[in-house]
């Protein structure tokens, strides 16, 4: 798949003839909307040396600003990855950053027993600009994805995200820089490799590792699940902020999902000003789904420890291991399609 992260931008001629100006500092021209351009069809002729690490094929899936990959995005990339399951032994999907960590949260969680090396990148600047980090992402991306051929104790058997010199767990990433290179990390989860002169693999941390000193990881069954339901939301709670005047009866406009972003392990307001948890039980009599999460990056989520928190999860708020915003977000839309799964168990890794 192909999005706007390689892309050729439009380029600002100066009024000098022939010549092409870029915003100094940056390596490229941003006076301009950036928009989707030319698709690069052919990466292997772009990057030629591609072809010494594997056999490639490439597939243009859609050419979209990732600002418009949703939900119907991410189900058409899971049907054509789980068509072509058997036909390659591994997968790299070329993506823009903006939403690159919820496209490689909803593969992992849709695709969960896939098996195979399934991996996410892009670039903070286009392939065509002097200065882009793509062509090193793509190396690093490939290098990772087919490692398991010439090393076979490295068993890369889940949805990674590829950036930066680092290889992450797909659902505990996130973009966390606009502008330096090494855009992404992962505030719950070490990195499963390290990218420098050589590769520095950390195999504990590799979703199904086993060894023969005793520590083994159970594989799961390929399990595709390939509906998801869009109808949820984020909601940070803001201090003073009353919750019926500013979001109203959301499962009444259609929220079937909110993904509740506390303060700390879990608390928030209880006082009649900030009704929290009389709007909460409004919405949980109707049949809103609640995933009470936490405005930190990391660290262990504990609600019952307050007296807010542990009223919401009496209200039926589900709550557990500390998720990504971005997976925690489509995770709630894949159990609001598969209402037998449950949000607090671990499908891939996510927990």
């Amino acid at each position: 798949m192909q999005t706007n992260a390689f892309d050729e931008p439009e380029k600002l001629q100066s009024s000098v003839q022939g010549a092409v100006v870029f915003k100094e500092g940056t390596g490229g021209d941003y006076t301009k909307t950036l928009q989707p351009g030319k698709l690069l069809q052919n990466l292997v002729t772009t990057v030629p040396e591609l072809q010494t690490f594997a056999n490639l094929e490439v597939k243009v899936l859609m050419n979209k600003d990732s600002c418009q990959i949703g939900p119907k995005q991410w189900i058409r990339m899971a049907q054509e990855l789980h068509t072509r399951r058997d036909e390659f032994d591994a997968f790299v999907i070329v993506h823009g950053t903006d939403t690159m960590a919820y496209t490689a949260s909803a593969l992992s969680l849709m695709l969960s027993g896939f098996a195979k090396p399934i991996i996410v990148t892009g670039s903070q600047l286009p392939l065509s600009m002097p200065r882009s980090d793509a062509r090193q992402n793509l190396i690093d991306t490939i290098t990772c994805a087919t490692a398991g051929f010439s090393a076979p104790h490295i068993q890369l058997e889940e949805v990674a995200l590829c950036f930066g010199g680092v290889l992450l767990r797909g659902n505990r990433a996130r973009k966390t820089s606009a502008t330096i290179y090494s855009a992404f990390d992962s505030p719950t989860y070490p990195p499963l490799a390290r990218l420098g002169v050589g590769v520095e693999w950390r195999r504990r941390a590799l979703l199904q590792y086993e060894d023969t000193d005793g520590v083994t990881y159970t594989k799961r069954a390929y399990t595709p699940r390939l509906k998801l339901d869009p109808n949820v939301i984020r909601l940070p709670i803001v201090p003073g902020c009353d919750p019926k005047k500013v979001y109203g009866d959301l499962y009444a406009r259609g929220v079937r999902g909110i993904v509740l972003e506390a303060f700390g392990v879990g608390n928030m307001p209880w006082t009649k000003e900030t009704g929290w948890i009389p709007w909460l039980r409004s919405q949980r009599k109707q049949g809103m789904v609640i995933y009470l999460t936490s405005q930190c990056e990391s660290g262990e989520l504990h609600p019952e420890l307050y007296r807010t928190g542990s009223l919401a999860l009496e209200l039926g708020a589900v709550s557990g291991p500390m998720m990504t915003p971005e997976c925690a977000v489509v995770k709630l839309m894949l159990c609001l399609a598969h209402p037998n799964l449950p949000l607090a168990e671990p499908i891939a890794g996510e927990l």
